[in-house]
């Protein structure tokens, strides 16, 4: 599936990249968020599921092209370090984050505007520090993320929804145990806001 989702997103750069050439440019985006979730750790019966949240600063970048001004098409990276809290072990530690995926949006081709976009998470990663004696790790994340911004100048301000949900969960250390091994019966769905201050900068 997620071979599929690139050879996919590699044909339309491909296509866009050669009305770039002709309609548009290139451009780059980087940008400061701050993310605030929250999410639900489900684990397999009988336990019961935990809730999370997920509350922090990071930075991310968008690349890719545009067309007469008005429609973008790129490669979105995300990079965090948010705070991680769960309910069940009363867990609050620092975490490390990451995601990306292809984004598509539309904006006003005036100095000022509004913008609006979408985008597919096609893989991500939550990784909380050692607390409470367990450390566990968030893989293969996947999900969407929507959202708008208003162009000022030189910056956009914006805001997003995002959904994911991590498939894989590695169980690096719990209690007196270290098992060090990766299960697919523990998972984590997360929803947040994301606030950010981006620049995009034509090439």
């Amino acid at each position: 599936m997620k071979l599929k989702i690139i050879l996919m997103t590699a044909f339309i750069l491909n296509i866009g990249f050669a009305q770039a050439a002709n309609k548009g440019g290139f451009f780059v985006e980087p940008m400061l968020t701050y993310e605030r979730g929250e999410g639900e750790v489900d684990f397999p019966q009988p336990f019961n599921s935990s809730d999370t949240d997920v509350n922090g600063f990071g930075v991310g970048a968008r690349i890719g092209f545009h067309v007469f001004e008005s429609i973008f098409i790129g490669a979105d990276g995300r990079y965090s370090m948010p705070r991680f809290e769960d309910s069940s072990i009363n867990q609050k530690t620092d975490a490390k984050a990451w995601n990306y995926g292809p984004v598509v949006g539309i904006q006003m081709p005036t100095t000022f505007g509004l913008r609006i976009w979408g985008g597919y998470i096609m893989d991500g990663e939550l990784d909380p520090d050692k607390d409470r004696n367990v450390d566990v790790k968030f893989s293969e994340g996947t999900g969407y993320r929507v959202g708008a911004g208003i162009k000022l100048g030189i910056v956009s301000l914006n805001l997003e929804y995002q959904d994911m949900k991590y498939d894989k969960t590695k169980i690096e250390e719990a209690g007196v145990f270290t098992p060090g091994y990766s299960t697919r019966n523990i998972e984590l769905d997360n929803s947040s806001w994301i606030l950010s201050a981006s620049f995009p900068i034509s090439l």
